[in-house]
């Protein structure tokens, strides 16, 4: 993509100069109470010109671990760049992360309306001045998440198939895993895509937590991406991980068969052979005790944190095919 000098970033009327920082509140819509909720943008340009990243967090509320890697990336200073633009946005949902919610206050998940729409519900609005006043300043984006209802998602990247630059750009980032992921439509990853937009997508630990391990692999990768570009500010060190990340064509879930509680044995990255034990479930009373076992031989991808599970429930997600 081409970067013409000088290439002049305005988001909501605002200009921001090469070499300026500049702190834009995105506000939207009131809560019920009449409180104004500013959703900060923060953008730090360098003199010299060079790629736009956007490294963003909290489109769903409650995945409280990514918005803790984009304010680590702020107060270490990695979003000062040495060439280039970073854009940082630690909360788009800042409605449910006021609530600790996936959701916005109109019951809608954000990452399944876009691209939006300028007169449609409260959250299809938002996704629409998203894409309109932000995406096209931007060249890339690094988008973090976490896993949803107690499940923990170990460190990894998703990118959509048959991409050559995305592939590259996952070889970059490093995580222990990256995922093949189709876009799904509605999400801010598609509509970036439409828009010529590359897109990272990172999952690391579960909702309504924040863990320390996940935090250093986002912020370790978001570096080694920044590195990458020349963005990263000479000060700061990149850190190269023993082994490369493991690419994951094919995955399933395991799902209970029995409701009960829930008592896991396998770590999260975990390589499992066919059959071998997971967790068993069993009754409070001491009587009942079933053992779920690996389908297949792969990686422990995702674990269900939670101590109690319905019959049907999703326990554990594995890889199936084991490529590096």
């Amino acid at each position: 993509m081409d970067h013409p000098e000088h290439k002049e970033i305005t988001i909501l009327k605002e200009t921001i100069l090469p070499g300026e920082s500049k702190t834009i509140n995105m506000e939207i819509a009131k809560l019920h109470t009449m409180t104004k909720l500013k959703i900060p943008i923060i953008v730090e340009r360098s003199k010299i010109d060079g790629p736009t990243i956007l490294l963003s967090a909290g489109l769903h509320g409650d995945e409280i671990n990514g918005i803790e890697i984009v304010r680590q990336l702020i107060i270490q200073k990695i979003n000062k760049p040495k060439i280039g633009t970073i854009i940082c946005i630690p909360v788009i949902n800042v409605f449910g992360f006021v609530n600790q919610t996936r959701e916005f206050p109109d019951g809608r998940d954000l990452n399944r309306v876009f691209p939006g729409s300028k007169m449609g519900s409260l959250a299809s609005r938002f996704a629409y001045h998203l894409l309109k006043e932000i995406i096209p300043q931007v060249d890339y984006v690094i988008d973090f998440h976490a896993g949803g209802a107690s499940r923990f998602n170990a460190p990894q990247v998703r990118i959509a198939p048959d991409n050559a630059e995305l592939k590259a750009l996952a070889d970059v980032f490093n995580a222990p895993f990256s995922l093949y992921s189709r876009n799904i439509p509605g999400t801010f990853r598609s509509s970036c895509d439409k828009l010529g937009v590359k897109m990272l997508l990172f999952e690391g630990g579960k909702s309504v937590n924040i863990n320390e391990e996940i935090t250093q692999e986002g912020i370790n990768g978001a570096k080694r991406v920044l590195h990458h570009f020349g963005m990263l500010n000479g000060s700061k060190k990149v850190s190269t991980p023993k082994s490369k990340t493991i690419y994951i064509e094919k995955s399933g879930w395991v799902r209970a068969k029995f409701s009960g509680m829930f008592h896991g044995y396998t770590k999260i990255g975990q390589l499992v052979e066919k059959g071998q034990l997971l967790a068993t479930i069993s009754d409070p009373y001491g009587k009942v005790e079933h053992k779920v076992k690996a389908p297949n031989s792969g990686y422990i991808i995702n674990v269900n944190d939670a101590p109690i599970v319905y019959q049907g429930d999703a326990v554990y997600h594995i890889s199936k095919t084991l490529e590096n």
